[in-house]
């Protein structure tokens, strides 16, 4: 599922490439990769304890997260994603819990607490806040229903 999502994540981000027959697909699946994050949103939380590190659930719950900030900064696939319900609730209150996750255990979610001398760790969650912060932004882009709610 990782793999299948990274490779949706290059076709999505390579937006020279992508035919309008390939946009409207992607469209029509960004509603179920939407549902697919907010089932699983959980899943990146339990990270914070050291034997979850390869949690596959969390790695493909950072991997949705990722495609779905790329798909909202499509035009094409933004309006649609504005709209999906609870998607932008879902991105705010696993915000709030990973800032409080953060503060009780390692911060591994954000790249400033992941350095350790001149090494940096490379944990898969580091910058899940920040693409958090990024979905969100998209979700409000031009949106002001989706302004007023956060």
């Amino acid at each position: 599922r990782v793999t299948l999502l990274e490779l949706m994540m290059v076709k999505v981000s390579d937006k020279n490439s992508v035919s309008s027959e390939e946009m409207n697909v992607f469209v029509k699946h960004a509603g179920f990769l939407a549902d697919c994050f907010q089932e699983k949103c959980g899943a990146v939380l339990r990270l914070t304890a050291a034997a979850a590190a390869e949690d596959e659930e969390a790695l493909v719950t950072i991997r949705l997260l990722d495609v779905l900030c790329e798909m909202t900064s499509n035009s094409s696939q933004l309006e649609h994603l504005q709209a999906f319900p609870g998607l932008l609730e879902t991105a705010v209150d696993t915000l709030r819990l990973t800032h409080l996750a953060g503060k009780q255990a390692v911060n591994i979610f954000t790249a400033t607490h992941a350095v350790t001398g001149q090494e940096e760790i490379s944990h898969p969650a580091v910058g899940f806040k920040s693409h958090l912060i990024r979905l969100i932004g998209n979700l409000c882009y031009k949106n002001k229903e989706n302004q007023d709610k956060v």
